[in-house]
């Protein structure tokens, strides 16, 4: 029996990002060789349509392009990410680099001018409180690495 990990299911091929688009990730697909794969949108999860206005961290809050705080969705998400991986017994997570839901470490910062910040979206701080180790895309060979060295 495979390990389940959750996975944004943007880098899976599901055009579920605020764009309408995907962000198929080969690396993140082959995981499936090894891992069930769980798919999982957050934004989508905590109400939020596809496509939608541009979301950013800015301080505690989240908001979007308009100015409208959509903390409250990206919250309700990150709750069934939670939960997700609690019922199915998942401590693993490969999320989206820089999202706001699923970044980890390193967010867009509220400006909507590409820079850069430190810290974790919504949902991987949630899931990292929960336990849940995470990985982003561009990480999947140190996910890989990490379960050979525990097998």
């Amino acid at each position: 029996m495979k390990e389940k990990i959750l996975v944004s299911a943007c880098l899976l091929g599901a055009p579920c990002r605020y764009d309408g688009r995907a962000k198929p990730s080969p690396e993140v697909i082959r995981l499936s060789e090894r891992f069930d794969l769980v798919p999982i949108c957050p934004e989508v999860a905590g109400g939020l349509p596809t496509p939608r206005t541009p979301s950013e961290l800015a301080g505690e809050r989240v908001v979007n392009r308009a100015g409208e705080d959509v903390t409250a969705a990206f919250a309700r998400g990150a709750a069934v990410a939670v939960q997700t991986a609690r019922l199915l017994g998942i401590t693993r997570a490969v999320l989206k680099a820089r999202s706001p839901s699923c970044g980890r470490d390193a967010v867009y910062d509220g400006t909507f001018s590409g820079t850069l910040t430190a810290g974790d979206g919504v949902t991987a701080a949630a899931l990292r409180a929960a336990g849940v180790r995470i990985y982003t895309e561009e990480e999947t060979a140190a996910l890989l690495t990490a379960t050979e060295d525990t097998e």
